[in-house]
């Protein structure tokens, strides 16, 4: 940070939430996809980044069906000249924040957005997917990366084919 330059404090950003979900190994990714398919962890997703800000990367915006009802899609990207149809661009993260507009912000990826908003992160809400997964995006757990208190913890059972998970909640300790 230069002279003059001032960090944003967290008096006054919006809450930020990283919603993620990690195999064992620290796999997030598989060719621009999820390595798993978890309508448990879809239907949390939905319920935990409705009504927010989603912040993520130009990847993680292509990587979506379409633009998600319900939400901003603020995509943050190095690209000058990059746009699309019903995302709002930011080119670093304070300028992500600012577009929030005091809304509160869900972090969604990919692993590169995540690494930029661990520190100012208030929360996690993670799906530890309890299996080691073939992938090419990796994380590490962002429990190594500062101080966190588990809130909540569910355990769901492997069925039809899918690896057992958990929902987690972290909290800022």
């Amino acid at each position: 940070m230069g002279c003059g330059a001032r960090q944003s404090s967290a008096m006054d950003r919006p809450r930020i939430t990283i919603v993620i979900a990690r195999a064992q190994n620290g796999v997030i990714g598989r060719d621009g996809r999820l390595p798993w398919h978890l309508p448990a962890d879809l239907k949390r997703f939905k319920a935990l980044t409705m009504g927010s800000a989603m912040v993520m990367g130009r990847k993680t915006f292509e990587s979506l069906p379409g633009l998600l009802p319900g939400r901003r899609h603020i995509v943050l990207t190095r690209d000058p000249g990059w746009a699309a149809q019903g995302a709002e661009v930011a080119h670093d993260v304070d300028q992500a924040l600012r577009l929030g507009g005091g809304e509160p912000v869900s972090v969604i990826g990919g692993a590169d957005i995540f690494r930029l908003f661990l520190p100012l992160a208030d929360r996690i809400e993670l799906t530890e997917v309890l299996e080691e997964v073939q992938g090419d995006t990796c994380i590490t757990d962002p429990r190594e990366r500062g101080r966190w208190r588990e809130t909540f913890n569910e355990d769901h059972a492997a069925a039809d084919g899918r690896p057992a998970f958990s929902f987690v909640t972290l909290e800022r300790a």
